[in-house]
């Protein structure tokens, strides 16, 4: 290369010096946290529930370890069913019911509602004696069949169940008062639900109310009033520990058959 040869320096035009892209990228980024804030400050404002359910995604977001989320599809022995998921207990177990054969022709006499106690499913009798037989405490064959369903769905969770047993006002005489009939046959479904599924620690309590509660106060003898009740309660000692509330098991009902003293008149139920 000759030295006395003259250096020329060329200059490109144009004006992508000032217009270059390194704006767009602090742009983006800038959006990325303004999402990140919003999606913050929604799940400070969520339910707990929700919260636990996207916490839980991911924890495990392929979905193949614990069960996240409030749906009854895959129930296990280690799930508590809480106040918020008592409605879809009780399309399960109207489901289960409805799968029965014999129990086509008999769905006025099942009646499963949501109450302040938990999931309350009635078997209310007839004048024929559907579920047990008259005046005694032995269960008729359906009263069997459809109590070990019941025991086969709620014996996979670990929520508390009540069993009561009621009657009408009709008296008679005969071996069993309204409070030992009613006693008595809370006692047989206890009974056959313990055997069919229901773990052994799940029931407790067993209660006779004779003709105190009476399902058509308006007509005390009517056969609904015969009738035997099992509760599902809420899980009191979840809600108790979300609350923060240190003694959770205060409000625990206490376990083992109860009834009244007996009444002066008896039933034939």
């Amino acid at each position: 290369m000759d030295p006395n040869q003259p250096v020329i320096i060329k200059k490109k035009k144009g004006h992508h010096g000032h217009h270059g892209g390194a704006w767009k990228v602090a742009y983006a980024d800038f959006v990325t946290a303004m999402m990140a804030l919003f999606i913050v400050l929604w799940l400070m404002s969520a339910n707990e529930k929700t919260r636990k359910a996207i916490g839980g995604y991911f924890q495990d977001p392929t979905g193949k370890g614990k069960q996240v989320g409030t749906s009854l599809a895959g129930i296990g022995e280690s799930l508590t069913i809480k106040k918020d998921d008592m409605e879809k207990l009780r399309e399960k177990i109207e489901r289960a019911v409805k799968s029965i054969p014999e129990m086509l022709n008999m769905r006025d006499q099942i009646k499963i509602t949501i109450t302040g106690d938990g999931l309350r499913i009635e078997l209310l009798e007839t004048d024929k004696g559907t579920f047990f037989e008259l005046g005694s405490p032995k269960p008729s064959p359906i009263c069997v069949t459809l109590l070990s369903t019941l025991a086969k769905e709620l014996g996979k969770l670990k929520n508390k169940v009540m069993i009561e047993g009621h009657t009408d006002a009709k008296p008679y005489s005969g071996q069993y008062n309204n409070w030992d009939l009613s006693t008595e046959r809370a006692n047989a479904a206890r009974r056959i639900m313990e055997a069919a599924g229901l773990q052994p620690d799940q029931v407790v309590q067993v209660r006779g109310f004779a003709d105190r509660q009476l399902y058509r106060k308006e007509d005390p003898l009517h056969a609904s009033n015969r009738r035997v009740t099992v509760i599902v309660t809420y899980d009191l000692e979840a809600k108790q520990r979300e609350a923060g509330e240190e003694n959770p098991a205060a409000a625990t009902p206490t376990a083992g058959p109860q009834h009244g003293a007996p009444a002066n008149s008896a039933s034939r139920h």
